[in-house]
């Protein structure tokens, strides 16, 4: 046997055993039946070293004391502590899907098994009916600018029809909604008002009402419960101050356990002094939930000086409390404020769950704030980009430049294709996630991954929309449908976890721990307090640990040469089994990336911000795949999909690839970072951007008004007004669209200088002159035009309308 020959047959036996995930006694006997092989084929019997050092370490004694117990003290030592905060944080959720894909081979079945975004018939009565009511009550110049708030009927309507209920249980008096039916309804008002999807978005996501549902005693259930279904409570929830915005954990806001006089009884509580700041619904609130640290230097609760992170309920008229006052975040009209409080007496039984409760504060948040991160943000964002293309994509149909309508110029057509595959993008992970919480998890990765991507996607479709709406969007007015929820933009970029911080901080560092089948066990066993306990444990983990890097070593080169082609599928995929292949051969790579990330740069990865961010951009390039297939998949794989569908997954394949090469490229330690480009990208960056021919396509198909735009854009509020500021949109569309034959030959007559378009002249009437239109025919184009003119016209003022002072 020539050397050639032994070492590629060495190298595949090799690279198989790793790429099944072999044992130690597997490789072992590998390893020798290879180095006697070797041996007698004459190339020495060095080649037998391997198999023995291997076999000897099979034999466990021999295995901890030379290895297990050296790397166990080594990893003690330098391993930083996990935080209580942390711990909180990372025990609160629950992982999923997230752990499929860094698992590095995702199971279909788990996908599948996530349910469709379905809504029961009082749910699906509720988005036609009072949902749809509300949204036409609603005008966003009169909210934005006249009275900076709701009016008076619409929060009404609000309390009267249970808005501000959806997630309590019925035998509350809640409408007990599914957090899919939360998710449309919030989606469905946004598209309308952010203000308005704002205000009642808050009471069903993090605040007193989940809290309480979770976590609060009977009594408390039994009264605010009721008051807060009905609208006779609104709450808000004071989280965050001057000095603890992400960094809860240094919250200045700290209550003592004290006995006092209150309504004329001892009473046991906390005195408490507080401010916090940027609380949404703090001006008109009744109801305040409080997060603040307690200490109880005379140990009364039998848990220490230092309890911990607590959360109590107040009163807004309580003794010391101080709200009303209001902060006007990028001129948006929803309500938000601080919230201030003097030597405030609280007593135990304020305590959200009583005094059991206190000292668990953080992970009661860290739960309530899994789930209701998976609901608002992600809704507010969508529906952004669904609200955005619905608009855009008819005004770039009805506005007209150099003869053609401007959606159809190249230049245009490239923004719009870009929201055409966000819009579809978003809506199907948006539902994906709400599904999810539906079944029971608590996604604390994929809710943080959930909230930075979607409000980054609702700055992008934003951008792409005042671009192409040009002058007509910066004008505000009346008949400005963009400007007033422009400005929510940046608030849902910072708001719920800054996105710097979550993208940097949040998703990869906790989705490492969370989601990586071995990391976190190594973790636990090099904190255990019990050192002999521990070193078994971490022992246990290691090897799990060893198998998984080599196996994801293995299969990231295999699939990565093959391109996929050896990768999964579901056995039932039709057209969209070759991104199946892909989103397999994907999750390999970044699996083994991550895997090297963390196991490399350990506990400096909090600072290693610039690779923590971009993987976790590229595990959410990962979940974005998956929900689309899944979305593709609900949907019943219509074939009109299937473009936007390749479009949307090639896009997000090459920007995958393009995260993972900057990670590569920036890795702090060189050899390890040609051992990932070896294997997670052998072949380079194999993935580009769609084409222009396929984006042009997508954008000419959003402008035509039927079946397939409604769904691009589906479940949001359509106006059929056409006195309505979006209604004279849809109306125009549909003219356009109607006469665009009389419109080419009226265009045609003109280019031959049979008339010209003049103010003073009517060129329709002597296109009918000229018998270019019937008379029939220039009504209906006289039609046409008139929407347009309404379309295109921007607002104006006279000066004293918006003098200091002026109500214009």
């Amino acid at each position: 046997m020539s050397a050639g020959v032994a070492t590629l047959v060495v190298t595949a036996l090799l690279l198989a055993m790793a790429y099944r995930g072999s044992s130690l006694r597997d490789w072992s006997a590998a390893l020798l039946f290879i180095g006697v092989v070797l041996a007698i084929s004459d190339f020495g019997s060095l080649w037998l070293v391997p198999g023995i050092v291997a076999a000897v370490l099979c034999i466990r004694s021999v295995r901890m004391r030379l290895v297990t117990r050296p790397a166990y003290g080594l990893v003690r030592k330098i391993l930083p502590k996990v935080s209580p905060t942390e711990q909180e944080a990372l025990d609160a959720g629950t992982v999923g899907w997230d752990a499929e894909l860094f698992s590095g081979s995702p199971n279909w079945d788990t996908l599948a098994a996530t349910r469709a975004p379905t809504l029961t018939d009082d749910e699906q009565a509720f988005m036609d009916g009072p949902t749809h009511e509300l949204c036409k009550m609603l005008d966003n110049w009169d909210i934005s600018h006249h009275r900076r708030d709701l009016p008076p009927a619409v929060w009404a309507y609000i309390r009267d029809n249970g808005f501000l209920g959806m997630l309590i249980e019925k035998q509350h008096g809640g409408l007990g909604f599914s957090a899919q039916a939360q998710s449309m309804v919030v989606s469905k008002i946004g598209s309308r008002s952010v203000a308005a999807a704002i205000t009642v978005m808050v009471p069903n996501s993090l605040g007193p009402g989940e809290l309480l549902t979770k976590y609060g005693t009977d009594q408390q259930k039994s009264y605010y419960l009721p008051r807060l279904a009905d609208g006779t409570e609104i709450p808000c929830f004071a989280l965050t101050g001057p000095n603890s915005g992400s960094d809860a954990g240094s919250m200045h806001d700290v209550g003592v356990v004290c006995e006092r006089d209150y309504n004329g009884q001892p009473t046991l509580g906390v005195a408490l002094t507080f401010d916090k700041r940027y609380i949404t619904l703090a001006p008109v609130a009744t109801l305040i939930g409080l997060a603040f640290r307690l200490h109880d230097p005379e140990q009364r609760l039998g848990q220490g000086t230092d309890v911990g992170i607590t959360l109590a309920l107040l009163p807004h008229d309580h003794p010391g409390v101080s709200t009303g006052r209001r902060h006007y975040p990028c001129r948006n009209a929803f309500m938000n404020g601080p919230v201030t409080g003097t030597d405030v007496f609280v007593p135990m039984e304020f305590l959200i769950g009583g005094a059991d409760y206190a000292g668990q504060g953080w992970r009661m948040l860290m739960e309530c704030l899994s789930v209701g991160r998976a609901i608002s943000l992600p809704a507010i964002g969508t529906t952004a980009t669904k609200a955005t293309l619905r608009t855009t994509s008819a005004y770039a149909r009805v506005r007209r430049q150099f003869g053609i309508a401007i959606g159809r110029m190249e230049g245009v057509a490239e923004p719009l294709a870009d929201m055409v595959k966000t819009a579809y993008v978003f809506e199907g992970a948006r539902a994906a996630t709400a599904a999810m919480v539906d079944d029971g998890e608590k996604p604390s990765v994929v809710s943080a991954l959930m909230k930075y991507q979607a409000t980054e996607a609702m700055r992008r479709s934003y951008d792409n929309a005042m671009d192409i709406h040009g002058g007509k969007a910066i004008c505000d007015g009346p008949s400005n449908y963009l400007f007033a929820d422009f400005g929510a933009v940046p608030v849902g970029i910072t708001v719920e976890g800054a996105n710097i911080l979550t993208r940097t901080l949040i998703t990869f560092a906790q989705g490492a721990l969370r989601a990586h089948p071995w990391l976190y066990k190594e973790i636990q066993a090099a904190q255990a307090d019990n050192a002999d306990q521990g070193a078994n444990d971490f022992d246990t983990a290691m090897a799990g640990h060893t198998r998984f890097t080599l196996q994801n070593l293995a299969a990231s080169l295999v699939h990565n040469l093959s391109a996929g082609r050896l990768a999964s599928a579901p056995d039932d995929a039709g057209h969209e089994q070759h991104w199946y292949r892909q989103l397999h051969r994907m999750s390999h790579a970044f699996a083994l990336v991550a895997d090297l990330t963390v196991v490399v740069v350990g506990g400096d990865l909090k600072r290693k911000q610039m690779i923590s961010g971009r993987l976790a951009d590229a595990l959410a390039e990962l979940y974005l795949i998956a929900t689309s297939l899944k979305r593709f998949r609900d949907d019943g794989r219509p074939d009109a999909d299937q473009l936007v569908l390749d479009a949307s997954i090639q896009d997000a394949l090459a920007r995958f690839q393009g995260h993972i090469d900057a990670v590569i490229d920036n890795f702090p330690v060189r050899p390890v970072a040609w051992l990932m480009r070896a294997c997670a990208l052998p072949l380079g960056r194999t993935f580009r951007p769609t084409s222009d021919r396929v984006n042009y396509r997508l954008a000419k198909a959003i402008l035509v008004p039927g079946e397939w735009r409604d769904r691009m854009t589906r479940d949001m509020f359509v106006s059929d007004d056409a006195a309505d500021v979006t209604g004279v949109l849809e109306a125009a569309l549909t003219a356009v669209t109607a006469v665009e034959d009389i419109e080419q030959r009226f265009l045609k007559g003109m280019r031959k200088g049979l008339y010209e378009w003049r103010h003073d002249q009517d060129a329709i009437e002597q296109a009918v002159g000229a018998g270019v239109i019937s008379a029939d025919e220039a009504a209906q184009l006289r039609d046409a035009l008139r929407l347009t003119d309404q379309v295109v016209a921007v607002d104006h003022f006279d000066p004293r309308e918006l003098a200091p002072g002026a109500q214009a």
